[in-house]
Parts: structure tokens; sequence; C-alpha cells
């Protein structure tokens, strides 16, 4: 299976591969101590969270790899992130999270979104796309949904107008939506992509959605190799659900990418294995790419079956933003194997393992 290269900056890019003798190739050429181990903030989150960011740190150590942890202590019930994970963020740049329980109701924010909004992640990508042996309805979706992460229906400006009646407020800037219209189509260039789709709801939210779309067209005029289109947001809906291998890049305001991305992970196999990553200009978080907010339930805590398929895709993907590809190959290809095996799966792919088993599995597999 192709390796799927997944740069979340500007200054990310791969090397093209030049033959030097019949059977080697340079892919990368570091820089002068680019091979240094790097630290990376670890917030192991609530629920299964312990569990799959332990499976990462598993594989880490098993391979070798070059960097090491920073471990915090998060949980979705403080009133905020503690001001010493946002400095230790900042200045690793990179950090690996499991999910981190939102309260519903009683005026208690997201932490998952306060981490995004105070370090500006301003996009999110996850990666949608079938993997060799496991069984899905529909074949040859390889979809990556690029989502605004900062305004949007997540703004958090509600209040109560008067006793019954909540107004809240839908924020949408020119600024954020061609900043994520541009990094879409950067996205689509860098790694050969050929088609970005704007999800919109234009036809009802004419200024905000308007906005958004007139955004996303004025940025395309500047890619004329990559074609665009536009959908509605509920027709996207129906052709993802009938007719998937048809999306190539999608770019999305923030409550569209949410909805979007979960339904293109159900079509490619799951939530459980879809790897994402949350990018600004300076920092990255990545997480499971999509229900990032999902905890999971008590019953695969204690039973300690959570998939950490999808936490592992992507550390991958981390491991290649901080130059480290042979790494990440490694790991996407032990990942692949396991999968299409199907020795070793758990409850959600339609296995009995537990998720001890699947790292077993995996550190067995790797090269």
């Amino acid at each position: 299976m192709a390796r799927r290269s997944i740069p979340l900056l500007r200054s990310l890019w791969t090397l093209p591969s030049f033959n030097l003798t019949p059977t080697r190739s340079v892919t990368y050429m570091p820089r002068p101590g680019d091979g240094a181990p790097r630290a990376v903030t670890l917030i192991p989150g609530d629920g299964i969270g312990p569990l799959v960011t332990g499976a990462v740190e598993q594989v880490m150590e098993a391979m070798h790899a070059p960097l090491y942890f920073e471990r915090y202590e998060v949980h979705g019930d403080m009133e905020r992130v503690p001001e010493e994970v946002i400095q230790s963020i900042k200045k690793n740049k990179v950090c690996l999270k499991g999910g981190l329980a939102t309260p519903m109701g009683g005026g208690v924010s997201s932490l998952n979104v306060q981490l995004r909004r105070e370090l500006d992640l301003y996009a999110s990508l996850v990666n949608c796309f079938n993997l060799p042996g496991l069984p899905t309805r529909h074949q040859d979706v390889d979809i990556v949904v690029i989502r605004e992460n900062t305004e949007g229906e997540y703004s958090g400006l509600e209040h109560e107008v008067v006793p019954g009646v909540v107004e809240s407020l839908k924020l949408i800037t020119k600024f954020c939506s061609e900043r994520i219209a541009k990094y879409a189509f950067e996205y689509a260039y860098l790694n050969n992509r050929k088609k970005v789709t704007a999800v919109h709801k234009a036809n009802i939210m004419k200024l905000a959605d308007g906005l958004f779309l007139e955004s996303c067209r004025e940025v395309s005029t500047k890619y004329p190799g990559i074609k665009y289109n536009e959908i509605i947001v509920d027709n996207c809906c129906m052709q993802l659900v009938s007719k998937p291998e048809q999306f190539d890049v999608m770019v999305t305001p923030n409550l569209y990418g949410n909805l979007v991305a979960n339904t293109a992970a159900g079509i490619a196999g799951g939530t459980g294995v879809m790897p994402g990553g949350n990018v600004g200009a300076d920092h990255a978080v990545f997480e499971q790419g999509a229900s990032a907010g999902n905890v999971g339930n008590v019953n695969l805590v204690e039973q300690k079956k959570a998939n950490p398929v999808a936490l592992l895709l992507s550390s991958a993907m981390m491991l290649r933003h901080l130059q480290f590809p042979s790494f990440a190959d490694r790991l996407e290809t032990a990942v692949e194997r396991v999968i299409s095996d199907g020795k070793y799966r758990t409850k959600d792919l339609g296995g009995t393992s537990t998720t001890q088993e699947v790292i077993d599995a995996v550190i067995a597999a790797l090269d």
C-alpha cells in the first residue's frame, strides 16, 4: 500500500527520490541535528486515552524512535488546561493526546476546544482511507477532511436572551476562511492530490457560509492545477454514503467538518482506525482523527479492549511531521500487516482482542 505523506506545516515537505544505485534511493536528506531525540508533550486523557497512548509509548520504545514524552495529567472535568501543559506544548511544539471528556451542558467548556484556541491550531486534518484486509461497504476511499478549527458554532458565543430563549452565534471571518482554504490547497498540492471540495450551507446561511465559500473560490484561483468544486453539506452527506470515492480533499467550516469526518471515517472502516491531527503555524497536536473527544465506554476501559490503531497511525503522522519518515513507514507498515492478517482485532473491527494483544502484534510485525 502506498505510503501517505501527511505534511501538517507549510515547511514540512518530502524530497523527491533520486536513484543512486539500482537498489537504493534517498527520499529524505536530514539537516545536521535532525536525528536528535525530540521531546513530545503527552496527555493520556480520559477513558480509553491512557490505554491507547500507552500503546504508542510501547511501540515507540520497541522501535527505538528518537523521541521521548513529557507526561501531563489533564482531565475533561478541569476548569481549564493547566498553564504548565500549555507551556510544555509551546516549548516542544508537538503533543500527542488521548480524548478529553466534555461534560454535557452546565456551561463547562471543552478542554479539547480550549487547547486548539490557546495554541491557534486552526486546521484539523483527518485522513479516512481503506485499510487492506478490513472489509467495508465501499472501496477506493481515500479522503482527507480539512476542517477550520477555531470559529463557527464552536466559538462558544451563547447567552440566554430571556428565560427559555437561548441565542447561539456562529462566527465566520474572512481571515480564518482564507487561512483554512490556503492550507487545504497547499496540502493538496504538496501531496499530489487532484481535487479540493468546499462543503457549505450558503444556500441558507448566505452571509456566513457565503463568506467561507467566497474565500475558498478566491484561493482556488491561485492553484490552477487542482480541480475545485463545491457541495452543500446535506448533499455531501448523501454523496459520502453512496459514492465516497468521488471525494479527495474536503475543506469545511468547523461544525460541518466534525460531521463529515466522522461520516467518512465510518465509511472507511470506523473511527478506531482513522488518524488525525490539529495544526497551527507553530504547534501540532496529534490525536484520534474522528470522534477525538470520544473517550469510549466503561466496558472498553474495564476489559482493556480499546482499539489503539487510530492513535498509532496518528503517531506515525507525528513521526513524519518530526522529520523521522523511516520510523513512520515502519509503524504504518506494521499496523497494516496486523489489520490485513486479521488475527488480532478489537471488537469494533469484528475481533475479540485486547489492546495489549494488538500492541504485541504490531511490535512483532515491525521490520
